[in-house]
């Protein structure tokens, strides 16, 4: 507001140097290009300003803001007369581009006119090549084949004066006398073609129905196989089921079949469970395995390219997986395999006609334990004491290795009715594994008695890998049982 008054009082006064000012101006404007002095005059109004700007901050005398505003006038004149000739200038490129941009439609004309004229020659130039003869992609036999295989009505005839007219007329003649031949046998070949594919599709169909048929005929053969006691169709479903079994039931499963076989052993052995629960069972034990190798070598790359403080990061995460992983460790550590091996016990004297049953013995397996347990199916009484102590101090009451109880957690309790982890039941199925104390713990004194000791136990605990040991042993005890009771 107090730059207006001003403003008026300065041009309300008199300004003598003005026509001086802007003779200055118009001579310092020759020789220099529009826009320079465009940008010359906008930086002296930005100058000019910012001096009345500083006086009317600052409070100072206002003896030079005269003399500012008039310059200031001047220099906004100045941007016009320079904004004009800029205006000029454009108005004149103009008008050069209007009368430059004739000749170049001109030439473009022409131009459009020769490209067209190009196409049009170049398609009469593809006509004239693609242009058929009156003998269009015909390859005839050589000469010298057609004189020796073709035929003398074709090659004696005369038809043309002209002997290399006459000569390829000929050929022709043989050519087409040679296509019709091979349309002849074309056909044959047609027909012989359905005829077998005909046969094909019958015997697909009975291949398809044979399943059926040989399903039938199995049952049919049922009743002849139980009355001559060969149960073929349930062997055959023994061993696919023996196929589907983890490699500890497979071991216990195969020495009591070759004891049974190879010594006429008095004993039964089946397997019972689903088979597609089992192969589901692998299918995932396999992923886990692949899962479990890919992400160990993922875990070296990352090892290679992290720093130690994201190194840090990933323990601590690992050891909140860790955690969560042993509390469900208990949960799925006893998960029993879907298959089990059943083994009846019969006994060795003969009471009758019919055999006389002891006891039926259930082998099962904990897969994330790697364990065997050894159960009575339908116990009663004391039945579950005869598998106890069956070798020295093994109860079934404990975890045979250290991998077992540290991945269950906690001590299993088992109760009379469950299958228990028996040592003789391990070293049956194959499993082997080292004493948590040494044989040679103790003191000098004791050392020499439990030596002997252990040696006497030793000798005994050796032989549970054996089929016949473990079978007469339960024997003893049964008949041991039926005649005290």
């Amino acid at each position: 507001m107090a730059a207006e008054p001003a403003a008026a009082e300065a041009m309300d006064v008199e300004a003598p140097a003005r026509p001086t000012t802007t003779t200055s101006t118009v001579s310092t404007s020759k020789g220099k290009s529009p826009h320079d002095l465009l940008a010359e005059t906008r930086a002296s109004v930005e100058e000019v300003a910012a001096r009345i700007l500083a006086i009317k901050k600052d409070d100072a005398p206002r003896t030079e803001l005269r003399e500012l505003v008039a310059q200031m006038s001047l220099l906004l004149i100045t941007l016009r007369q320079a904004n004009r000739e800029i205006l000029m200038e454009e108005d004149r490129v103009k008008a050069e581009t209007e009368a430059a941009k004739a000749p170049v439609d001109s030439t473009t004309l022409q131009l459009h006119n020769l490209l067209y004229e190009k196409n049009h020659y170049v398609k009469a130039i593809r006509a004239c090549l693609d242009f058929q003869t009156k003998y269009p992609g015909i390859e005839l036999v050589p000469t010298e084949e057609f004189h020796r295989a073709a035929p003398a009505d074709i090659r004696d005839k005369t038809l043309a004066a002209d002997a290399s007219h006459d000569l390829m007329l000929k050929r022709l003649n043989f050519e087409l006398v040679q296509r019709k031949e091979l349309c002849k046998l074309h056909e044959k070949l047609e027909q012989r073609k359905s005829s077998l594919l005909d046969t094909i599709a019958n015997q697909k169909k009975f291949l398809s129905s044979l399943p059926t048929h040989l399903k039938s005929l199995k049952k049919a053969s049922l009743p002849v196989q139980q009355q001559l006691g060969m149960q073929h169709t349930k062997k055959l479903k023994q061993h696919h089921a023996a196929e589907l079994l983890p490699t500890p039931l497979y071991i216990v499963y195969t020495q009591f079949l070759g004891q049974k076989e190879a010594f006429g052993e008095n004993i039964e052995v089946e397997i019972t469970g689903s088979t597609k629960d089992a192969q589901m069972f692998a299918q995932q034990q396999a992923k886990q395995e692949n899962a479990g190798t890919l992400s160990n070598g993922d875990n070296r790359v990352d090892d290679d390219a992290i720093d130690d403080e994201e190194d840090a990061q990933r323990r601590r995460s690992r050891s909140r997986k860790s955690v969560v992983k042993e509390a469900s460790n208990s949960v799925v550590a006893y998960q029993l395999h879907p298959l089990k091996v059943i083994l009846h016990v019969y006994d060795t004297e003969e009471s009758g006609a019919k055999r006389r049953k002891l006891m039926v013995l259930r082998f099962d397996y904990l897969a994330k334990l790697n364990v065997v347990c050894v159960g009575i199916e339908d116990s009663k009484g004391l039945d579950h004491d005869i598998l106890c102590n069956l070798f020295p101090d093994d109860t079934g009451l404990e975890l045979p290795h250290q991998m077992a109880k540290l991945y269950a957690g906690e001590v299993p309790n088992f109760s009379e009715k469950d299958s228990r982890p028996y040592k003789w039941a391990q070293h049956l199925a194959g499993i082997d594994f080292l004493p948590e104390v040494p044989l040679s713990v103790g003191d000098d004194s004791n050392r020499a008695s439990r030596s002997a000791d252990l040696s006497s136990g030793l000798a005994l605990y050796r032989q549970q890998n054996r089929a016949q040991t473990i079978l007469q042993r339960i024997r003893s005890r049964k008949v041991a049982q039926m005649a005290l009771t």
